[in-house]
């Protein structure tokens, strides 16, 4: 009976599904202009029906435009696969007509003192959907909200008093994925069995963008294209309201903000909360009406700014997160029942109507707010002691550069020196130092960039507890009071012609050998090309210097024609397109009787071009093999093979010298895998291992390391069941920022000039030093916490553990690394770290790794 009792649900459950027509979706007492094409009559089937794939989402968006005189559709910019950033601008003709004026008014909101207009300015509501790929009820849902907005005719006056901005997919490629994969597994007779295929998508999953990044935690960081398209729209209109749609478990309900009330970043004004609450209202009478369940203040937080719910809150507006249990394909069972996917879209569009109707009442106190929120900042900038920010480097202009790019991205005013200053007696060259001034608009931005914190009313993250700028770029850095920063010579950057300075050939043609320090970020990146180039290409393993005075330190690349066959002029000519193209200075050398060492001494090694595999799919972590990849593709113009685990039994390994085994789960490369990675290393070869693939290693014997445990298990005879989750999540690493000392005289350690460096790690796993102290090249200090949160019970983990260990088998080398050095792609100050793994393995003294 039961069997034939859920048979039959199933099969209704399954003709509903695609029976849903728009008056499923579409509020009650609402007509709709017939002259807007709805979904169907451009898609050929019903939302809901079909997961969108992202061109059908752009071909609907432009049919809308095209049919509405409320709408402006416009590319904005393209992901990595070249698929179109879009968005709908939703409002009346006259406002459509004026939005140059309107911006220019919303722009005095953060003008303390500006004659602004509150009582008669439109609220500018931001809907952005489906950040992560695979959770597309909010992609599918901006159909119906763009066809409502297009099309109601009841909400026509209301709209010369807002504008909308729709932005139908965040993420188009990651949306692309998801919907291929469902769309090709979907059945026409469903029935929602999670263990099918249709429910469990192929590595690496719809998630994430092409380079496997989740673009919810790229807002601040703006190290994507799709987030620096987005960034600039959002700034360009300075939304009141932004909202962010996502999914969460399958056996979940829904959830919309305000989260965790303690878990709030203390930038963040408490007013913010307030309206957040209140907006919250509408959402809980939009989803009594329709029978579903919810819950807020529950789970989620608002620490980070780089989410799309958190980076609006420190700027005057208000960021509202909605998460969807998860339907994955077009039906699933679930705790609650069956949950249908159009289910999922109507709370999703259900959750965007609440919110209009919110952004319509509580306009005026809106505009209220953000112009009250850029005032009270003009107060807090007066009070604080530090005025400014200042960093900058040494010897390398492309770090510096990146992050003052990076907070250009966000309208903040960064300034160049004119003059090299000293401040403390901390020198910043005018080459590549920068301030950006406290007093303006973006202070609380500014502030949560640099600050360092330690101590947090609330010890559970949902995200990262620290992203210290400067200590992510490897920079040095203070804040500066008015008196030092009216000693400065400034100029303004313009953020529309700041570029990173062309490298050079220093020297004339017919040189002896010409040297490339190893201190530029971009030095990997030319090295590659040298290779490339099949020039002979040596790494000087101790400092030298020329007749001349210069000194070279260790790891400068010594450059020969090798087997390029060019002569003197096309020589000088290929060096100077290098050095152009990755910003690094090249030098002519005269002599090869330099002082130090001679340029043939034995202490200058050849290198060889690597050739690199990276293991992925199975259990690896996409997103750290992801930043793997992004790194050497994008950055460093260095061709990889990224090698699925199932194909290592037939792969021909010998085509490669260094395998990268990111974070991750290795089981399935089984005993042959093991015997096969041991073998390749033993004939000379790098193998570059991190986290759970160190723990792979351990438990297969390859190289010498070991894992320290740590133990923070709960004492006592009895603890209350209700602190449970608290008291236990508390003790996870989630992200934060620690100091460790690096030996600059080891290979790992070439082109960095400080010993101190600050490394990010976001795990438990704790690594213990070799016995052989010269194969610890990086370990942590003492008291190594620098910015964010750590548990008690962790600490005896880091002190003095070790961040990179290094073993020997055979001829070759086994780097482990227990932090990640490229996290995000805006940890510059570590990338070099790993692509020193890369270059240098290859060099490193078997001696010093036994």
């Amino acid at each position: 009976m039961k069997k034939f009792t859920l048979s039959v649900l199933l099969a209704l459950i399954a003709l509903l599904t695609f029976a849903q027509d728009l008056s499923y979706y579409l509020p009650k007492g609402y007509t709709y202009n017939p002259a807007i094409p709805t979904p169907k009559q451009v898609l050929g089937y019903e939302v809901g029906e079909w997961h969108v794939t992202h061109d059908q989402l752009v071909m609907y968006m432009k049919a809308v435009a095209e049919a509405s005189d409320r709408v402006i559709f416009e590319e904005t910019g393209r992901s990595y696969e070249k698929r179109p950033q879009t968005l709908l601008t939703i409002s009346s003709p006259a406002n459509l007509a004026k939005l140059d004026q309107i911006k220019a008014d919303r722009a005095k909101l953060r003008e303390p003192g500006s004659s602004v207009d509150i009582q008669n300015m439109p609220v500018v509501m931001f809907m952005g959907y489906s950040v992560h790929g695979n959770e597309p009820s909010g992609a599918n849902a901006s159909l119906l909200a763009a066809y409502h907005f297009a099309a109601a005719n009841e909400i026509a006056s209301e709209l010369e008093n807002i504008v909308l901005l729709l932005d139908p997919a965040i993420n188009p490629d990651g949306l692309n994925r998801f919907a291929s994969w469902v769309n090709s597994h979907k059945a026409y007779h469903l029935n929602g069995d999670p263990a099918g295929r249709e429910y469990n998508e192929a590595w690496p999953r719809g998630r994430t963008n092409h380079y496997w990044f989740d673009l919810n935690r790229d807002w601040l960081p703006v190290q994507h294209p799709e987030s620096r398209n987005r960034v600039r729209v959002f700034q360009s209109w300075l939304p009141n309201i932004h909202l962010d749609f996502h999914e969460m478990g399958t056996n979940s309900t829904f959830f919309f903000q305000p989260g965790v009330p303690s878990r709030v970043h203390p930038l963040t004004p408490k007013k913010n909360f307030e309206l957040t609450e209140k907006i919250g209202t509408y959402h809980a009478k939009a989803l009594d009406q329709i029978g579903s369940l919810y819950y807020n203040q529950e789970n989620y937080d608002d620490f980070y700014y780089g989410k799309g719910s958190t980076y609006p809150d420190v700027q005057g507006s208000i960021g509202i997160l909605f998460e969807q249990a998860s339907s994955r394909g077009h039906l699933q069972e679930s705790a609650n029942g069956l949950l249908s996917f159009p289910f999922t879209i109507r709370n999703q569009f259900t959750a965007n109507l609440s919110s209009y109707q919110a952004a319509k009442e509580m306009r005026v106190e809106l505009n209220q707010w953000m112009k009250d929120f850029y005032t009270e900042i003009k107060n807090e900038t007066t009070a604080d002691v530090n005025k400014a920010y200042i960093f900058g480097t040494q010897s390398d202009d492309a770090r510096s550069f990146h992050l003052a790019d990076l907070i250009l991205q966000h309208d903040i005013k960064v300034f160049s020196l004119n003059e090299d200053v000293t401040i403390n007696g901390q020198e910043f060259k005018k080459e590549n130092s920068y301030i950006v001034p406290a007093d303006q608009p973006q202070y609380r931005l500014i502030k949560a960039m640099f600050e360092t914190r330690t101590t947090f009313e609330d010890s559970l993250f949902y995200d990262i507890s620290a992203w210290t700028y400067p200590m992510a770029f490897g920079l040095d850095y203070m804040a500066l009071n008015s008196k030092i920063l009216n000693l400065a010579s400034v100029s303004p950057v313009d953020k529309n012609s700041f570029t990173l300075r062309e490298g050079q050939v220093i020297g004339q043609p017919g040189a002896y050998q010409y040297a490339m320090e190893w201190t530029d970020y971009y030095a990997p990146k030319a090295a590659y090309q040298l290779m490339k180039a099949k020039f002979l290409v040596r790494v000087s393993n101790t400092e030298f210097s020329t007749e001349e005075g210069k000194t070279f330190g260790r790891g400068t690349l010594l450059i020969g024609k090798g087997e390029s066959g060019m002569d003197d002029l096309a020589f000088h000519s290929k060096l100077q397109e290098i050095a152009k193209m990755s910003t690094v200075d090249i030098h002519a050398l005269t002599t090869g009787y330099t002082s130090g060492a001679n340029l043939g001494s034995t202490f200058m090694s050849p290198l060889d071009a690597p050739k690199i595999a990276l293991l992925v799919d199975g259990g690896v972590d996409s997103y750290e093999a992801g930043e793997i990849w992004h790194l050497l593709d994008q950055r460093m113009n260095i061709p990889i093979t990224l090698l699925p685990l199932d194909a290592m039994s037939g792969a021909n390994l010998s085509r490669y010298n260094v395998i990268i085994m990111a974070d991750g789960n290795y089981g399935r490369l089984g005993g042959s895998g093991a015997n096969a990675i041991k073998s390749w290393v033993s004939a000379g070869n790098t193998l570059i291992a991190k986290g759970g693939a160190v723990r792979w290693l351990i438990q297969n014997e390859i190289g010498n390391f070991a894992q320290r445990m740590v133990d923070n298990s709960e004492k006592g005879l009895q603890k209350s069941y209700a602190d449970y989750d608290n008291a236990t999540g508390a003790k996870g690493t989630f992200g934060a920022i620690f100091k460790a000392n690096l030996d600059i005289t080891h290979p790992i350690g070439y082109g960095y000039q400080e010993r101190e460096i600050h490394t990010f790690r976001n795990d438990n796993f704790f690594l213990e030093p070799s016995s052989n102290p010269y194969a610890n090249p990086l370990v942590y200090t003492q008291n190594p916490l620098a910015s964010g949160y750590l548990h008690p019970s962790n600490l005896p983990g880091l002190q003095q553990s070790a961040v990179i260990r290094v073993s020997a088998v055979g001829r070759g080398r086994v780097i482990g690394f227990a932090d990640n050095m490229n996290f995000r792609a805006f940890w510059f100050g570590t990338n070099k770290l790993f692509m020193n793994a890369i270059y240098f393995g290859q060099v490193i003294d078997g001696g010093t790794a036994r």
